[in-house]
């Protein structure tokens, strides 16, 4: 008896590491392969006791959102301006129909008051909070499924803050 739980053990570890690899590796290939999309910002306050200096990032694209009328899991599709700034087109449940210059940002509404596409936070070295003061957008690396990652937030003259 003891033979197959150690069995059945080591390959559901097995299984869970080949699942890390492979979320790993889809990460990796949005950021190399990913289109940017900076998604203008309204920043709320950035410090947590618990957790250490962080932002909590709230997208322009969810502002004046009734989410009643929206499904609770989908898609907003956004169009890019000259600058690659996303603004939000609508709010869809599949990922079509879809025009040639929109793109898809996958979205859950965990609740009636908001929606989240995946990159609510972003944790930054303590000390170093006076640099993301000025944040007014979010930069994004988006597949051709929706799928978002967040590299870092961006200054009003759209330049990466480091």
């Amino acid at each position: 008896m003891k033979t197959y739980k150690i069995v059945f053990i080591v390959v559901n570890l097995f299984l869970l590491l080949i699942y890390f690899n492979y979320s790993v590796a889809k990460k990796e290939e949005i950021l190399k392969d990913g289109k940017l999309v900076l998604l203008k910002l309204a920043p709320v306050d950035p410090r947590s006791l618990m957790q250490g200096d962080y932002m909590r990032l709230n997208y322009a694209i969810a502002d004046n959102l009734w989410t009643d009328t929206i499904p609770k899991r989908g898609f907003c599709v956004v169009k890019l301006d000259k600058q690659e700034v996303g603004h939000r087109v609508r709010y869809q449940e599949g990922k079509t129909p879809l025009a040639k210059d929109e793109y898809l940002i996958e979205y859950t509404r965990p609740t009636l008051w908001g929606i989240n596409i995946g990159a609510e936070s972003f944790f930054f070295e303590e000390g170093t909070a006076e640099r993301y003061e000025k944040a007014e957008y979010g930069g994004l690396r988006i597949d051709e499924n929706g799928n978002s990652l967040l590299i870092g937030l961006y200054d009003k003259n759209r330049r990466l803050i480091e």
